[in-house]
């Protein structure tokens, strides 16, 4: 069975409810005008012999998440039919991944982060070494983890931090000298909890 198979079975035993929410997030999105804006990432699988995903580093002048890892992703514009098609488009704005080399294989469980963004994670298979290009401005490099790495439970640290001035908790992934946390993180421990990878 191929990774695509692979991924395609194991996401179709269906989806929560709602969508994840860590301790102390659901608080902050309490708070008066914290509006929910429907924003979409693709998750891309790279299908090598050890499969891998595509992560890209934000740059520190970005106005939300500066410096962080994540997916390629953004907001879901009024123009996307959908999620997949905002969560490809985005892909290849941001990394110049062309849409026509992704199998899309579904979708994942929806994130809220703590900034109003609901997220809806689109699983992607694609073939190696495809051309990758950094779109200046919107991500400052790009580089690969092994899936089993990160879906692995005893890679999954939790955290835990004040922020405006509340306690919050959060996932932390570390891959070498690569810190990847908050939402992001929380999406792969998310798709860990759904996906049993056997060759």
């Amino acid at each position: 069975m191929s990774l695509a198979e692979r991924l395609r079975e194991a996401l179709a035993a269906g989806h929560r409810r709602q969508p994840m929410l860590l301790p102390g997030d659901a608080l902050e999105l309490e708070e008066p005008g914290a509006g929910i804006t429907p924003a979409a990432v693709l998750v891309p699988v790279v299908e090598r012999s050890v499969p891998t995903v595509i992560l890209t580093l934000r740059p520190h002048t970005m106005r939300n998440h500066a410096g962080q890892i994540s997916f390629p992703g953004g907001r879901i514009d009024p123009g996307d039919d959908g999620p997949v098609a905002a969560a490809l488009r985005e892909a290849q704005e941001e990394i110049g991944l062309s849409p026509d080399a992704v199998t899309v294989i579904g979708l994942a469980d929806r994130y809220r982060t703590v900034t109003g963004f609901e997220v809806m994670p689109v699983i992607g298979v694609l073939p190696p070494d495809l051309p990758v290009t950094p779109q200046p401005g919107e991500v400052a490099a790009i580089f690969e983890a092994p899936l089993d790495f990160l879906l692995d439970p005893d890679n999954h640290l939790v955290r835990q931090a004040e922020w405006r001035g509340r306690q919050r908790t959060y996932y932390e992934i570390m891959w070498g000298d690569r810190r990847i946390w908050g939402a992001t993180a929380a999406m792969i421990v998310n798709l860990s909890r759904r996906l049993e990878l056997r060759p």
